[in-house]
């Protein structure tokens, strides 16, 4: 992005701050739905900032442009801020995130705006409770941002359709009703759910309002015997107008939601999840209606997967390490051929394999290929501005890092591997087999059912602290059934706290992705994905049930990378195993080239 382009959208930003007599605006990474990934018209501060992590925050006032992000971004954000007038301001323990700054250097009597259609209820309450202490004032209602981005994308269109029957374990009545059980425990009468990923899980429909989420644009708002699913109705097809209505669930105009909540009166209860609500959403509630904040019940009952859920993805699992046996056969035989190969041929090769494979829609996020220095940037992503080509001297080598994944009808992948390019260094090796021992510490884990998930982080930690090691990101995120790769409430990272909603669950499919990044050099992750079972044939019972990892990923690590004297027996034992696993569930599927590939890269070390 050119810098004069950013710099005098800044420029016109605050000119539009001092003609509404604003002191200042956040401009958060948010839509109305609160999502990860969003569609191109709520991109308002990758558009303002130039900075195009899908995580940050842009607080803009008369003399001073900040950007909030975290350690994932520093080094990606410093690149793309330099020369905006932008700083970059990083997110670590101990240093004040946007709230604090602005309750620190602003003064009496002046006032913050945020757009309400973005903000969660969540997090408005932790800027009033910041700014009251100082008399700031905050402002949600006005539309600040509409003048400055006059050619603003339209709203996604895409039509809506139906997952794949032969894949659901569940009707969307019959998830209605365990919902509704869940507001008649709280007592409450009416639940808004603004979320996409809920929506989609319990209308069982996808869309593709979102890029690599099958997810589309709408809310829903459910009371005891009916539903109402505000979206874009020019989206919906007869066929699903009638599957919705069987299922006791009427349409409405996306933009419709606020007069219904309107509609509510003091006698009734809404139950709303505060960080998936956006305050604007309730503009025209009246003040009178009662609340219960929590997390929405279909957020608990769509992350345990049923059993045919998990052995459909574990199909999925089979399809995509076939399609991985295709690319990294082809992509080894490539570079041995002498033709240069690039960060970006990485992710076209991918997706080339992959949709090859039954029921593949997409791809499940944004392609990591990082060669060497890049793959120290843990959300590294090639463009066709910047990227690396994979060339060594001679005698000299390098890491690749590829995270990757495939949404599939039958399941969710996500995978991140490692290859080394010419000579590897024992210094390499020594990095890459003590992320492994991390990774298998938690693969091997052994925990209580129920306990916090964040708890569990500091397992597979262990090994790299034991080194004096260790990585800035989480260890591992649920992920969805043909949904957002991205899926709560379970998160492995000790920094998450520990509601009761994080506890582990049978049936729960989680990523197993420690890392190492030496800035400037190399970055090593490897993961795998992973789905909560009971621990089979429990030698003890007298301390209730204990839970245990089945990994479901099926793709060799290689072996090459590993300096096996840094391995225990029990560490190489199970790298044994799951390479066995791996060949086993895979061999039948592929032939040639590939299958010469796994059977060479899951041989026993």
């Amino acid at each position: 992005m050119n810098k004069q382009i950013i710099q005098a959208r800044i420029d016109t930003l605050r000119k539009t701050l001092v003609a509404q007599d604003l002191t200042a605006i956040i401009v958060p990474s948010a839509d109305p739905h609160l999502s990860e990934y969003l569609p191109e018209y709520w991109q308002t501060r990758q558009w303002l900032s130039g900075f195009t992590g899908s995580v940050g925050t842009l607080v803009v006032t008369a003399d001073f442009a900040g950007l909030w992000t975290d350690s994932r971004y520093w080094v990606h954000a410093a690149e793309q801020l330099e020369g905006t007038g932008i700083t970059l301001e990083k997110l670590a323990p101990g240093q004040p995130n946007h709230i604090d700054w602005l309750a620190d250097h602003l003064q009496e009597g002046d006032s913050v705006a945020v757009d309400g259609n973005v903000l969660s209820i969540a997090e408005q309450d932790r800027l009033l409770s910041a700014f009251d202490a100082n008399d700031i004032t905050l402002i949600t209602e006005r539309d600040v941002l509409t003048s400055v981005w006059t050619d603003r994308p339209a709203l996604p269109n895409a039509k809506l359709y139906a997952h794949d029957e032969q894949f659901l374990a569940q009707s969307a009545t019959a998830k209605l009703a365990a919902v509704r059980a869940g507001m008649a425990k709280v007592g409450a009468t009416h639940h808004l759910l603004s979320s996409l990923d809920d929506i989609a899980w319990l209308t069982n429909l996808r869309g593709a309002d979102v890029d690599y989420n099958p997810v589309f644009l709408a809310h829903m708002l459910i009371d005891t015997d009916s539903a109402t699913l505000f979206v874009d109705t020019d989206k919906v097809s007869e066929d699903i107008v009638q599957s919705l209505k069987d299922s006791g669930i009427t349409l409405a105009d996306y933009s419709a939601v606020q007069d219904a909540l309107s509609s509510l009166t003091p006698e009734d209860l809404l139950l709303l999840d505060p960080n998936k609500v956006a305050v604007g959403t309730l503009s025209k509630m009246a003040d009178d209606i009662g609340f219960v904040e929590q997390m929405a019940p279909s957020t608990l009952l769509k992350s345990v997967k049923s059993d045919s859920d998990i052995d459909h993805v574990r199909e999925a699992m089979r399809q995509d390490g076939a399609a991985l046996a295709e690319f990294f056969s082809e992509f080894e035989q490539r570079l041995a051929a002498g033709e240069r190969l690039s960060e970006l041929d990485v992710d076209s090769m991918l997706i080339e394999v992959r949709s090859r494979q039954p029921h593949y829609v997409s791809p499940s996020f944004p392609t990591i290929a990082g060669f060497n220095e890049n793959g120290a940037l843990p959300h590294y992503r090639a463009t066709p501005e910047q990227f690396s080509y994979l060339d060594v001297a001679e005698g000299e080598g390098g890491l690749l890092l590829i995270d990757s994944g495939a949404q599939y009808q039958n399941g969710t992948t996500d995978i991140t591997r490692v290859v080394g390019i010419g000579q590897v260094t024992a210094e390499h090796k020594r990095d890459f087999t003590t992320v492994l021992k991390a990774h298998i510490a938690l693969a091997r884990a052994h925990f209580p059912d129920g306990i916090a998930s964040p708890l569990i982080d500091a397992i597979c930690r262990a090994p790299l602290w034991q080194a004096q090691m260790d990585y800035g990101h989480g260890t591992g995120h649920g992920v969805g059934y043909f949904l957002n790769v991205h899926e709560g409430p379970q998160v492995i990272a000790y920094s998450a706290s520990t509601p009761k909603e994080r506890a582990m669950k049978v049936g729960m499919i989680s990523s197993n992705e420690p890392g190492l990044y030496r800035e400037g050099k190399w970055g090593i992750r490897i993961e795998n994905l992973v789905v909560n079972t009971p621990v089979p044939s429990p030698t003890e019972t007298e301390f209730g049930q204990f839970l245990h990892f089945e990994t479901i990923t099926y793709c060799p690590i290689d072996t090459r990378l590993i300096e096996p004297s840094l391995l225990d027996q029990t560490e190489i034992d199970w790298l044994n195993d799951y390479h066995s696993q791996v060949y086993a569930e895979l061999n039948d599927r592929v032939e040639g080239a590939a299958l010469e590939w796994l059977t060479e890269r899951t041989k026993a070390i």
